[in-house]
């Protein structure tokens, strides 16, 4: 087979030979794996399912040091064929951050609001099953589990103290007021010990730990944690790298962004026009807001309105402009039992006996919703987006090693692509309703918005001159955001912070959409009136989620 230059040749039939390649990353996932019972439930393991990953300064060496050694047998690799070639690239990206990141002590301070091991592990309980007696008791020991992993993520936040690397003062606040909202009479434990009586002694144990953390990290780790909000230039450039898989040129992008969101606000003038001639935009989203077309009311309306339209995308799509395997056809959409107000994607388990699943978060109290705000969010998540991406990959057993096919995730190409997937179902015509267009570029601003945020605060660009240029500060900041998205203060201000303690992030949307779209171009001009926009999507996402430089080089054949 090949992927250079337009000529992909489909083997999802063929059974291709293992090579010595692949036993290197295939041991590497097995060796991953062993290190991480939290990364098998993600994958749908059965094995140690009653334990937790270990956040010791001990348990993250371990992880860099198995990564060392996989790079050590890559130096001496050599590709069979362009499978191969992409991994050998992809490993080396991939892993080679890993320990960039582990050496600059960003494992060890990990903390946030989002995505740090206070939030990891509490969310891997929303992948475990609790349809037997066994499975729930399994989720008791594993709560019991959860007051060690804390005490060792302690270790590893006061391992970091002493190099001088704590997150901010805000990130540690806003997991403070976490930690409560979990142990409140209402909250998440409370929560599951209504629904789960049997081991309430082990949720109890787990959310004392939990209240534990929070007085914790407000006598230990606040004292020490800086006012600044911003990581600085040069710890922002690894972590622009990391989330994208592609070094770019972040003073151009950050103006870029400037410039992307001028484009999107200028269209989105022009879409208000369509619902309601001489409306602002924020008039224009006040009249879809009380249209009853584009209402549903309660939870149970929303979770049915998102199945219908996942599975109408699918039905829709396949065999038309993507080719969808048929155990992909499958996608489940679900209420989270959190209410952080977010929207997210779990893949497929590796034999697709637990399906795809797109999960909405919603917050406390929120009883309508808008379907003009969310349809292209389905997109995203569902077919063309996430669905169809990861499951894609997965369901390739006999091309992918496992390492391909299920640990690697860079969320340049995987949030880029489901960028790109918003957009495209605008060029198919999916979103001609003024309203559902409205939608999308309502989303497509807060992602441009948080290009100029992120990139401006962490690296010290002056900020823009509608909110008094100058240096950026919170409020600054805030009144940006304010400018360009259209949320309630709650969801604004959790996507503020998300920004402040994850740095490269949330650019990654926007900037992977930006690079996606250039490799359909350049592919498109290279390949004249032969372009194939089908043939485009396949060759893409049958290579999986890689870096976005070793995408590039992939589809244009440069490895």
């Amino acid at each position: 087979m090949s992927w250079l230059a337009g000529t992909f040749v489909g083997v999802t039939e063929q059974q291709r030979t293992l090579t010595p390649v692949d036993e290197i990353a295939n041991r590497y996932h097995d060796a991953a794996l062993a290190l991480s019972p939290m990364m098998g439930t993600y994958l749908g393991s059965t094995e140690r399912q009653d334990q937790l990953d270990d956040f010791s300064p001990a348990g993250l060496r371990a992880g860099a040091d198995l990564a060392r050694r996989t790079l050590a047998e890559l130096a001496d690799a050599n590709p069979r064929d362009d499978v191969d070639k992409v991994t050998i690239d992809a490993m080396r990206e991939r892993l080679g951050l890993a320990v960039e990141s582990y050496d600059a002590g960003l494992t060890l301070m990990s903390l946030n609001v989002i995505a740090s091991p206070l939030q990891e592990m509490r969310d891997i309980f929303d992948l475990m099953p609790t349809e037997t007696a066994e499975q729930v008791e399994t989720i008791g020991r594993r709560m019991s589990a959860i007051p060690n992993a804390l005490t060792q993520w302690f270790e590893s936040l006061h391992a970091a103290a002493q190099r001088g690397l704590v997150s901010p003062r805000r990130q540690v606040l806003a997991c403070i007021q976490q930690t409560k909202d979990h142990t409140a009479g209402d909250g998440y434990f409370a929560t599951l010990k209504e629904q789960h009586p049997q081991i309430g002694a082990a949720i109890d144990e787990a959310a004392a730990a939990y209240a534990a953390a929070g007085d914790r990290l407000e006598s230990e780790i606040l004292p020490l944690a800086p006012e600044a909000d911003g990581c600085g230039r040069e710890k922002y450039a690894l972590h622009s790298r990391s989330f994208l898989g592609a070094e770019v040129d972040l003073a151009e992008t950050y103006q870029w962004g400037q410039e992307e969101l001028a484009r999107i606000t200028a269209d989105m003038q022009a879409t208000a026009q369509r619902i309601k001639p001489g409306a602002t935009v924020k008039e224009a989203m006040a009249v879809l807001d009380a249209d009853p077309a584009y209402q549903l009311h309660g939870t149970d309306a929303l979770q049915a309105w998102m199945q219908e339209k996942a599975d109408e995308a699918i039905r829709e799509l396949a065999d038309t402009h993507f080719d969808i395997p048929e155990p992909v056809h499958t996608i489940e959409c679900c209420i989270a039992p959190t209410q952080s107000g977010g929207i997210y994607y779990t893949p497929p388990t590796d034999d697709f006996s637990r399906p795809g699943r797109m999960w909405w978060s919603v917050p406390k109290g929120v009883e309508q919703f808008g379907t003009w705000r969310e349809l292209t969010t389905v997109y995203h998540e569902g077919v063309p987006g996430h669905h169809l991406q990861c499951g894609q990959t997965i369901y390739r057993s006999a091309l992918l090693n496992n390492w391909r096919r299920m640990d690697v995730w860079c969320s340049g190409h995987g949030e880029g692509w489901a960028l790109y997937a918003e957009r495209l179902m605008d060029e198919l015509g999916y979103l001609q309703d003024a309203g559902n267009r409205m939608g999308m570029l309502d989303g497509q601003s807060l992602r441009a918005a948080r290009v100029v945020i992120d990139i401006g605060v962490h690296c010290g660009f002056e900020a823009p001159a509608e909110v008094g240029g100058g240096e950026w500060t919170y409020d600054k900041a805030w009144e940006f955001l304010n400018n360009h998205c259209d949320m309630a203060e709650g969801f604004l201000r959790f996507e503020l912070d998300r920004y402040l303690g994850w740095p490269g992030q949330a650019p990654s949307y926007k900037v992977g959409e930006r690079i996606w779209m250039q490799l359909r171009e350049q592919v498109q001009a290279n390949e004249g009136d032969g372009f194939d926009l089908k043939a485009f999507h396949r060759r893409a996402l049958d290579i999986g989620s890689v870096g976005l430089d070793t995408l590039r080089a992939a589809v244009l054949g440069t490895l």
